[in-house]
């Protein structure tokens, strides 16, 4: 068999492979039509999970918390939490209410177990849930740290994923959570469209006047986009530390650090000095640096009359110039509307169009001489501008000792959290929350970490690794659909180019190529033929001869021994 064709073969069947693959394996899930009609078989289209599920383990906190949160249970979650019966101050009545669906269960995608989480469930609505902790914290002198999965199910298109660590007040009703209740921090992802945000966000109070006032973190460097598109389990970790410094972490990896007293805007003390309010411009202040010549005349013989532009009488009308032709006419294919009406919408007239007669035609209609620029134009005459000798400079109203200025040197010193609370509008539902934990230890944080987390982490990037070049095209080509395209040239071309260089050629058999196989193979040629042919007609009559001479010594020999037996029977 040619080895170029079973070569070719070969390729084939890697290529199509994979879907003889999942064909079969289509086949072998389904044993018949009662299995999808009793339920067992999911008939909806999910994502191929090719790795074994791990079971789900209580994770539990090495150290003291301040709150910590696995979703455990239904139950416990009933008893803890609190879903808002407000309603939105300033929105319409249609979508004022806090009545945003939230529910206990275990994610469709997920890689363990039993792993219940907090899902928001529906969008284009108000979501409002909220905890108490489990003691307040106090900015005492301690680490504060707090952290909390995410992940995207269906992506993100407009929406938040962001948490309010609520102020610790006498009155604070978790019933009755909205955008208006204080919060003290607030942090955790937020997008809508292009605008990939990671807040952290806290409220600083005035001590001068008790007002209370939101400080905004620079915003980080790290790219953020895939965090809200790659629909994995994602780490939220925010540390504030006694000595003002903070660190936001990804995944582990820190993505903005810095300082409460530099990194924020507004900052957290005002300017010690201010523009005065009460003072103002005097008359007499010049802010003019140049100014007209005052000693400049106009010279004698600038003559301002001349226009710009004069016409050209050397002009002369291009040759094919249709004068008697309109450079547009009637449409002669439109016709009157049948609601036109005459008296309330006037005489109805078709439509203007290019006249054709026109398109080869250096132009149409009456001629005239062009315009050019007229040689004698000066134009109106203006002095000439010099420094002015009364320049004073740009105004500015002095400035004067800030009547509201202070300085916090430890900013670290929030108000007490007293709870934790999820406040969010969101066009896309399936957002995940889970494993929230705060404390004022990072040891004990990083270790709930490792036992939640890094375990979901490491369960998705095995599932990656199992199918993550399909799942790397298919998410990309998801987001870009042109992209389709390209990987179908991808996978042809190669199988294109092997067909072409592997299979025989196509087209009328060259003589130089019959002859070099003959000589590779030493095949017969028609000359070698003819000669044998004519060597076989040669040897023809002497063979017969020869056969001849044989009968005829062989008869020869026979008489002679009937003879010799004769003689001697007598």
């Amino acid at each position: 068999m040619n080895i170029k064709l079973i070569f070719l073969c070969a390729v084939a069947l890697m290529v199509m492979a994979p879907a003889f693959s999942h064909a079969d394996d289509n086949f072998a899930n389904v044993d018949d039509e009662d299995d999808i009609e009793d339920g067992t078989i999911e008939t909806e289209e999910e994502e191929e999970i090719l790795v074994p599920k791990a079971e789900y383990q209580r994770p539990i906190p090495s150290g003291d918390t301040h709150f910590h949160e696995p979703f455990d249970t239904r139950a416990e979650f009933l008893k803890r939490w609190v879903q808002s019966q407000a309603k939105k101050d300033g929105a319409e009545d249609s979508v004022a209410k806090y009545d945003g669906v939230w529910d206990i269960s275990e994610p469709k995608d997920s890689l363990i177990r039993n792993d219940l989480g907090l899902i928001l469930k529906s969008k284009a609505k108000h979501h409002a849930i909220a905890a108490k902790l489990d003691k307040p914290f106090h900015f005492n002198g301690k680490p504060f740290i707090v952290q909390y999965e995410v992940k995207f199910e269906n992506g993100m298109d407009c929406g938040g994923a962001y948490i309010k660590l609520l102020t610790k007040t006498d009155d604070l009703n978790l019933k009755m959570l909205t955008d208006k209740t204080p919060y003290t921090i607030m942090f955790g992802p937020d997008k809508c469209g292009n605008d990939h945000k990671l807040h952290f966000i806290f409220r600083h109070k005035h001590p001068k006047t008790g007002e209370f006032e939101e400080k905004h973190a620079e915003r980080p460097s790290a790219k953020l986009d895939t965090y809200f598109t790659d629909r994995k389990t994602h780490l939220y970790t925010l540390i504030v530390n006694p000595d003002n410094s903070y660190e936001v972490k990804v995944d582990n990896s820190v993505v903005s650090s810095g300082n409460l007293l530099e990194n924020f805007s507004p900052p957290v003390n005002p300017p010690k000095e201010i523009e005065d309010p009460n003072d103002k411009k005097p008359a007499d202040w010049d802010e003019r640096e140049k100014i007209p010549d005052p000693d400049a005349t106009k010279p004698d013989d600038w003559d301002e009359s001349e226009p710009a532009t004069i016409v050209d009488e050397d002009a002369v009308m291009p040759d094919g110039w249709l004068e008697d032709e309109e450079v547009y006419i009637p449409d002669a294919s439109a016709t009157k509307p049948d609601d036109w009406d005459d008296e309330m919408d006037g005489e109805w007239e078709a439509p203007r169009v290019d006249n054709p007669a026109c398109q080869n035609a250096p132009g149409c209609g009456p001629w005239e001489k062009p315009s050019i620029p007229n040689p004698k134009y000066k134009g109106a005459w203006k002095p000439p501008v010099i420094d002015n000798p009364n320049y004073k400079g740009q105004w500015a109203p002095r400035r004067i000792p800030n009547p509201n200025y202070f300085e916090d040197s430890t900013p670290y010193k929030m108000t007490p959290i007293g709870a934790v609370g999820l406040e969010l509008w969101s066009m896309t539902d399936n957002i995940v929350f889970d494993n929230f934990i705060i404390a004022d230890n990072l040891s004990v944080v990083e270790d709930f970490a490792a036992i939640t987390w890094e375990m979901k982490n490491l369960q998705e990037r095995a599932a990656d690794s199992a199918g993550s070049w399909w799942y790397a095209l298919k998410s990309s080509a998801e987001e870009q659909p042109w992209l389709w395209a390209v990987y179908l040239v991808v996978l042809l071309l190669p199988v294109v180019l092997l067909s072409v260089w592997l299979c025989p050629r196509a087209g009328p058999v060259k003589p130089e190529d019959i002859d070099a196989h003959k000589k590779k193979f030493d095949d017969p040629s028609p000359d070698d033929t003819i000669e044998e042919e004519e060597e076989e007609e040669d040897s023809a009559p002497k063979e017969k001869e020869e056969e001849e001479e044989k009968d005829t010594k062989a008869g020869g020999d026979g008489a002679q021994d009937e003879t010799e037996e004769a003689d001697g029977e007598k």
